[in-house]
């Protein structure tokens, strides 16, 4: 359970209807799976002690009393198991029966869960035999104990209270207002449903979006056990659709009409800090809930959940072109809003053959095609140097003469050097002067044409870029508006290769492969017999390393150590963990040094969930300290 990931699972156990002691040996041998796996935080189905399907049978009492043996044996089978288990049982309590969802933790029944809304309707007739659980929880003498007793009970676990566990029982959650509503507003993170939902035509992919939006709405966890096959096949089929999501996504889901155990890891911390940011999430009132402590061990939580290495990246499906176009087109609807609130016909974008000022050419000729003006309002630049190469150079032309903009060409080789003469610098001398020189005089020179036009210079720097401090001030990191400060250079490419992939010009089709083929290079210093000298990744570290890293902190605020824990796992096979500590000290210094550029940033539009704009998406002092950041680290070492 360390770094907050906690293991859990969803289990369906082969059951017979009304054969309790069978029912019991199976729960018991699927705790013993669960434990041997790992998991802290297990789920059975409502009812499983006796079967969900017993109908009139539990007004036997018999049945009953079997089903309290059976609850006892559960518990003592775990007195030396290291978990929480929620099972389902009937409960005769006070003269009356009810559906409850008992906790059980080290031998000991700790909380009995009432289900608080009991279906009367199609084929579900509880009220015949069971009553509502109150509206409130109280503590009940049951079996010889005073137990926690009602709906909405709150499991606390020792040594991480930030652990807080509430089950719900099968149609609860399908209600207008779920239990689990207001045990998470108290602090629940993991929500348990103990669940028979039977299986027509169409329910499960609507079961399946009712727990994804209640793990949303709730920014919670949610593991949802179902009845499985073993029930009752009179009038219905239970097919065990288990479910565990988190936050909106499922996690894992078992394959239908077949039994058995799915598991996951639910990260508490990062559901904590989504809601530490979420202002809407938040309680009103006393708090009320009972608090259930329980135990649990602390250690470290074997991870099988997957992590994607390029997280911006859309998905290689069906959503993947989908979500590129509604990305180029929130970039192009920002500029368009732009343009018309400045009443500009033009824009002048500094064209390099790279990838970035690529996709900055690509959106304002889609910006300008949305605004039925012509794509010679483009002003494309190209000002070759020192470092330029054939290669970008001829890709950057043919791109910007086949996409219909106006290109123009300014060498700022002589001015530059003028330059050094002005300030006294030597020509051979390539420090950062000799590069920062050429950035500041390129951006001079658009912002000029600009003037000459009456248009706007449109950014060409990504987020990336921006993170690292990768841009010279008041050189490529100044415009009027820039158009991919939110896209991080990762998704840049994809961006860039979906808009090739959809090309139908094969000309310009074939420069975009060319480009993308291209090293990532600001082409400042001379090149080596013709070919691009300098490589942006040699000196800065990878992009998907560095975009991995972005993601994780600012959307989630994960700690440097765990940030380094799950890129062990997502980039396997790709990087080796000195290298992926080495650049995440990197990305961690760079970060901290260089808030300034990001402190006065152009406008630019917004694309996703994470961005850097200082005037809503993250606000930094310039002077803050990364030395607990890098100490965190030092202990990887």
């Amino acid at each position: 359970m360390n770094n907050g990931f906690v293991k859990v699972a969803a289990v369906t156990p082969d059951i017979r209807v009304a054969d309790v002691a069978y029912n019991t040996e199976q729960i018991c041998r699927m705790i013993d799976e669960t434990a041997e796996a790992g998991a802290k935080i297990v789920a059975f189905p409502e009812l499983c002690l006796t079967g969900y399907t017993c109908g009139d049978l539990f007004s036997q009492e018999i049945l009953l009393q079997d089903a309290l043996h059976g609850l006892r044996r559960v518990a003592a089978y775990t007195k030396e198991k290291d978990g929480l288990y929620f099972v389902g049982a009937p409960i005769a309590l006070e003269g009356k029966l009810y559906n409850v969802a008992a906790a059980v933790n080290r031998g000991k029944v700790i909380g009995l869960t009432t289900k608080s809304f009991l279906p009367n309707y199609g084929e579900f007739y509880e009220m015949r035999q069971f009553s509502n659980g109150p509206a409130k929880a109280r503590s009940v003498r049951f079996d010889g104990e005073m137990v926690p007793f009602g709906p909405q009970l709150l499991f606390v676990a020792d040594g991480m209270e930030e652990l807080i566990v509430s089950a719900e029982i099968c149609e609860d959650v399908w209600c207008p207002v779920p239990p689990s509503v207001r045990a998470a507003l108290e602090g629940a993170v993991l929500i348990i449903n103990c669940s028979a939902s039977d299986e027509t035509v169409g329910k499960a992919s609507y079961r399946k979006s009712l727990i994804e939006g209640q793990s949303a709405r709730l920014i919670c966890g949610y593991v949802y056990a179902n009845a499985g096959a073993g029930e009752s096949s009179t009038d219905l089929v239970f097919g065990g659709h288990n479910l565990i999501a988190e936050n909106g996504t499922v996690l894992s889901e078992r394959k239908r009409f077949e039994n058995g155990a799915i598991y996951t890891e639910i990260d508490v911390k990062r559901l904590l800090g989504e809601r530490r940011k979420n202002t809407t999430f938040r309680m009103e009132g006393e708090r009320e809930l009972l608090r259930i402590p329980f135990t649990v061990e602390l250690e470290e939580t074997e991870l099988t959940r997957k992590f994607p290495s390029r997280p911006f990246v859309p998905r290689e499906d069906g959503e993947r072109a989908k979500r590129c176009e509604e990305i180029l087109t929130i970039q192009a609807m920002g500029l368009k809003k732009r343009l018309s609130h400045t009443h500009s016909k033009n824009v002048v974008v500094g064209i390099s053959g790279g990838l970035d000022s690529t996709l900055a050419l690509l959106v304002a000729s889609k910006a300008f095609d949305l605004l039925s003006m012509d794509r010679s309002g483009i002003t494309a630049v190209t000002m070759p140097c020192f470092g330029t190469t054939d290669r970008t150079y001829q890709n950057a032309c043919k791109m910007s003469i086949k996409l219909g903009a106006a290109l123009r060409e300014v060498s700022i080789a002589d001015s530059v050097k003028r330059h050094f003469t002005d300030i006294g610098h030597d020509v051979n001398d390539h420090s950062v002067t000799f590069e920062n020189a050429q950035a500041r005089e390129r951006t001079q020179v658009l912002m000029d044409i600009a003037n000459q036009n009456g248009g706007l210079v449109i950014g060409t720097g990504d987020m990336s870029e921006l993170a690292l401090g990768w841009a010279t001030y008041n050189g490529d990191h100044m415009s009027m508006y820039g158009v991919n400060a939110s896209v991080p250079k990762t998704l840049v490419r994809h961006l860039v290769q979906y808009y090739a992939d959809t090309c139908t010009d094969q000309e310009l089709k074939e420069v975009l492969y060319d480009v993308l083929d291209t090293p990532v290079s600001p082409e400042l210093l001379p090149p080596k017999d013709g070919e691009i000298a300098q490589k942006t990744e040699d000196l800065v570290g990878p992009y998907e390393l560095h975009d991995f890293y972005l993601y994780y902190i600012l959307r989630f605020g994960y700690e440097p150590r765990k940030i380094y824990k799950l890129a062990l796992r997502a980039f396997a096979g790709e990087y080796d963990k000195e290298t992926i500590l080495k650049w995440l000290n990197t990305f961690y210094r760079r970060f901290f040094s260089q808030q300034f550029k990001r402190s006065c940033l152009p406008d630019g539009p917004k694309v996703g969930t994470v961005a850097l704009s200082p005037r809503g998406d993250w606000r930094m002092p310039s002077d803050a300290c990364v030395a607990s950041w890098l100490h965190d680290l030092e202990k990887l070492s």
